[in-house]
């Protein structure tokens, strides 16, 4: 079954003329869904920071994982990914419903190349239901109530918040996001999260500059976050092994995987 909501003011918004991270963050991870400007400032941010190719490779892979972990060992079969980014092989529900396909997934981006595009997310199983919503992270209440017509919010719901707080750049309403979110969902919910950081352990120092440069030149600007304030947004959730790690080495079957400066983590509403 598919649902949408997209509104068509989508490609009215569509600026090619400036760098869009959805768009770049698609042409780092190889999708065609990009313009020269992205390639343009995709190839000067990584020769600045070249890791950052494996970082977005990485999180995908980390989605990935996170979706079937949840789905398969946690009996999750609602999905609310806020963030989503362009489509590409293995979204979300196309994990999901692999699992169960029953699931019922609901996509959320206010980035108007996502909303072109939405259709071919709208590709779920018949048994399952894969909606999509233009909403803003901003506005978790906006998203919470259409993605109420879609998930049943009294039951678990998984909520998928991949590379999306970095462009909140107010750590306090960052916070304030994700816990009115998880605030409205029942025990038994999840948070799985992933953010850039500048921690050097992980090889996130030398990214500073390129962040400087993505700013300056790109929409939307971004931030990073040490671990202390990332871990602050499972405040009230119980974070489950291995905990908040690089997200290349969260649940990964590589021996010794090369660690990215990215965090991820899954955690479970008690």
């Amino acid at each position: 079954m598919h649902e949408s909501q997209p509104p068509a003011e989508g490609a009215a918004r569509l600026n090619t003329t400036v760098a869009h991270n959805a768009r770049v963050w698609n042409y780092w991870i190889g999708g065609k869904d990009n313009y020269a400007v992205d390639q343009q400032v995709g190839d000067h941010v990584a020769a600045m920071f070249p890791l950052i190719r494996d970082v977005a490779r990485a999180d995908r892979a980390f989605l990935g994982r996170a979706v079937r972990f949840l789905a398969e060992e946690r009996g999750i079969r609602q999905f609310l990914d806020i963030g989503t980014g362009l489509p590409t092989a293995d979204n979300t529900h196309e994990i999901a419903q692999r699992v169960a396909p029953e699931s019922r997934i609901v996509y959320v981006d206010n980035d108007p190349i996502v909303l072109l595009h939405a259709r071919t997310l709208l590709t779920g199983t018949p048994e399952g239901v894969t909606a999509y919503i233009d909403a803003d992270v901003h506005d978790p209440d906006a998203i919470l109530e259409r993605a109420g017509a879609t998930l049943d919010l009294s039951r678990p719901v998984a909520v998928m918040m991949l590379g999306i707080l970095n462009f909140v750049l107010d750590t306090d309403e960052a916070r304030r996001i994700v816990h009115r979110i998880t605030a409205a969902l029942p025990s038994g919910s999840h948070l799985a999260l992933t953010h850039p950081t500048h921690e050097p352990e992980l090889g996130g120092a030398g990214q500073r500059a390129a962040m400087a440069f993505w700013n300056e030149n790109a929409t939307p600007p971004i931030t990073a976050r040490g671990r202390a304030e990332v871990t602050g947004f499972f405040d009230g959730l119980d974070l489950l092994e291995p905990g908040l790690v690089s997200c290349s080495a969260w649940r990964t079957d590589l021996q010794d995987p090369a660690l990215v400066p990215q965090f991820g983590g899954v955690a479970a509403k008690p």
